[in-house]
């Protein structure tokens, strides 16, 4: 298999567990979605919606820091991380969108690739996996694409410093969903490889 697709291991979890550490902090994650969309379209809160959003971030990465520490890696884990990210991602597109800050088009684009990874599930389900490991270019395009958006948001006022966030965060965006693609195109790579595998195999990732 080519170096740049992600080889197809056996599942990569510890526990089956469902109330750890690291789950808890992807369940609160989750429940800060709502809020956050509440912070754009209502008040216009737009400083305290980054902010929510800086938290969600560092707590993306802590529950993965801590279940690979502490060995709590679990399935539910694996489905609820890459869940959250989506929905925040989805959140603040439609939102920005809503506001007339962002084109139309680019959510079309981004749920485009979405879609193509959920039409390859029937297909990942003939070798017994329900999405694939993630990789380093779906990571990147996962954190461009987070505070791509955020900074678009605060490049919306006036003044120096929403200059440079627009700037920078344009610069995210574009940079994010070229590798959003890139990766989504890699999962399809690699899931032709799957199909072609002679033997079924086991497995779950969470697809980024």
């Amino acid at each position: 298999m080519p170096s740049d697709v992600a080889p197809v291991e056996g599942p990569g979890y510890d526990t089956d567990r469902v109330l750890t550490i690291p789950n808890l902090l992807s369940f609160a994650r989750l429940l800060g979605v709502p809020l956050f969309v509440w912070l754009i379209l209502g008040p216009h809160a737009d400083v305290w919606a980054v902010l929510l959003l800086m938290a969600a971030g560092a707590s993306d990465w802590l529950d993965g820091t801590l279940a690979r520490r502490w060995h709590q890696t679990s399935r539910v884990g694996q489905m609820l991380d890459p869940v959250a990210d989506r929905l925040y991602i989805a959140s603040t597109l439609v939102a920005l969108a809503l506001r007339e800050i962002i084109p139309w088009w680019l959510v079309a684009l981004l749920v485009a690739r979405d879609v193509l990874m959920v039409c390859l599930v029937p297909l990942l389900r003939t070798r017994g996996w329900t999405s694939l490991p993630v990789h380093l270019i779906g990571k990147a395009a996962t954190f461009c694409l987070l505070y791509a958006f955020p900074m678009v948001l605060l490049g919306a006022g006036q003044g120096w410093f929403a200059h440079l966030c627009k700037i920078l965060g344009w610069a995210f965006a574009i940079w994010g969903t070229s590798l959003y693609w890139w990766a989504g195109l890699l999962y399809v790579r690699q899931t032709f490889h799957l199909v072609q595998s002679p033997r079924a195999v086991t497995g779950q990732g969470d697809g980024r």
